[in-house]
């Protein structure tokens, strides 16, 4: 597990330390590079992901918020209750504490996020059911 914060500079070159994510976490495979992983309270979790098209994640909830901010491509998110919002290369996204959503790819086109979550009671992410069509 990479440290929350390194004692010294560390510089994560692009491509470095690539993984697919999760098993579980979506409606197929895509790719994280983890930034900053921590079960410490109050630390941070930064993650890059990249989704091929139609990629979208469970829904999820982050006990502490997340902030989601798009790279590259075109995706959509949405809070429940709300409806789908498009997102674009250099939108931010606040997802609210314990707020449940979800994110990924639009249809046509593939989307890259860093996303940025604090750590509380030992965890920065609480994954639950797949989206259904219904509701994107």
């Amino acid at each position: 597990m990479l440290p929350a914060c390194p004692q010294t500079t560390r510089v994560f070159r692009a491509g470095e330390g690539i993984s697919p994510a999760p098993a579980g976490v979506s409606n197929g495979t895509f790719d994280v590079q983890m930034l900053l992983s921590s079960c410490s309270e109050g630390e941070m979790t930064a993650m890059r992901a990249h989704m091929p098209p139609g990629i979208i994640t469970h829904w999820h909830s982050h006990p502490r918020g997340q902030l989601l901010f798009v790279l590259n491509g075109t995706g959509h998110a949405q809070r429940m209750g709300d409806e789908a919002v498009a997102l674009y290369a250099g939108d931010a996204v606040w997802f609210a504490p314990d707020e449940r959503h979800w994110h990924g790819a639009a249809p046509e086109s593939s989307f890259e996020y860093l996303s940025i979550q604090p750590v509380k009671d030992g965890k920065a992410v609480d994954w639950f059911e797949p989206v259904t069509p219904e509701a994107f």
